[in-house]
């Protein structure tokens, strides 16, 4: 879990697939006058290595080649694909679904039972990305317990970021009301005006 999942009060079941989506970030607002910088944690192998560290989730001291770690940006791609939707309209986009879905198959769970009798999903794979498995059993446990669905992407396209609505109907539409939401509300009212006069 990292601060930003803690800050916006992120479940801990959720945490890492949260962090993981946003390691992209592809803001481009101005801010106070300040250009936001775009930026990606995931720069390279040893970049993953250290995000995946900070984490818990290297299980090995094996190295990420590049193949790998073009596999976890593929991942990552499709994640964000399909949060991009609204909820009510993931599984209707078949193209992010099947890309979602071979995205996937590279990083395959097992069920194992636990001491306390309880079942858990664990990475099938023994290599240095079987932690970002994790990642993904996050994603199906929450499409099964239907927090994934307050995992959403901010419907500002100039920044995207993916957020988790905590509000009760779950309706949230940007990341920050203040923010994102005030930006485009105050867009669309001089864009309905300048067309009146």
């Amino acid at each position: 879990m990292s601060k930003q999942s803690r800050q916006f009060k992120v479940p801990d079941p959720l945490a890492n697939l949260y962090d993981f989506a946003n390691t992209l970030d592809v803001r481009h607002f101005i801010h106070h006058g300040v250009q936001h910088s775009q930026s990606d944690e995931l720069a390279g192998p040893r970049e993953l290595g250290t995000w995946m560290s900070q984490r818990g989730l290297l299980f090995t001291s094996a190295r990420i080649t590049p193949a790998m770690f073009e596999t976890a940006l593929d991942l990552r791609k499709c994640v964000r694909d399909y949060l991009r939707h609204d909820p009510a309209e993931r599984r209707e986009d078949k193209d992010a679904a099947r890309a979602l879905n071979r995205a996937l198959r590279l990083f395959p769970l097992v069920a194992e039972t636990r001491d306390d009798r309880s079942m858990v999903l664990r990475p099938a794979r023994s290599d240095a990305l079987a932690g970002m498995s994790t990642v993904v059993a996050e994603l199906y446990d929450g499409s099964v317990n239907g927090t994934l669905d307050r995992l959403k992407m901010c419907a500002s396209e100039e920044c995207r970021r993916v957020f988790f609505d905590r509000s009760k109907p779950a309706t949230r539409r940007w990341c920050m009301s203040s923010l994102c939401g005030n930006r485009m509300k105050t867009r669309a009212y001089r864009e309905r005006h300048r067309g009146v006069a």
